[in-house]
């Protein structure tokens, strides 16, 4: 399913400027509340911390969309995505909840269109 190679990017994506927000790029208006245009330590190791899960993630929509496979029974993988849809669908409201702009018209769509990738390939496993 193409829906599960867009999502898997997106997670890569950005699992990518995760690992540049851990680094103290100065990308910090995109995440966490968009507060901090460098990320203080503490939000860098959450970042650190937030990148293998985005990566396992991206690797079991792969999974579930038929590209590969992690080894996963069918329904482990349908359920770990239904568990990450509905954490992006959360992570929407709060994006929209965002003061900052960058953080609000950038992530939120991507948040929703990965949220929707990953439940999409859930329920049509």
């Amino acid at each position: 399913m193409i829906i599960t190679l867009i999502g898997s990017t997106l997670l890569g994506l950005v699992a990518a400027l995760y690992a540049l927000l851990a680094l103290g790029f100065p990308l910090g208006e995109f995440a966490m509340g968009g507060a901090d245009r460098i990320m203080p330590k503490k939000k860098r190791i959450a970042c650190a911390l937030s990148i293998p899960i985005q990566l396992f993630a991206a690797l079991v929509l792969l999974q579930a969309g038929g590209h590969l496979s992690i080894g996963l029974p069918s329904t482990v993988a349908k359920n770990i995505c239904i568990g990450f849809g509905i954490y992006f669908g959360f992570n929407v409201s709060m994006n929209l909840m965002s003061k900052n702009n960058k953080e609000r018209f950038v992530m939120t769509p991507l948040a929703a269109i990965t949220a929707f990738s990953l439940l999409y390939t859930a329920f049509q496993m």
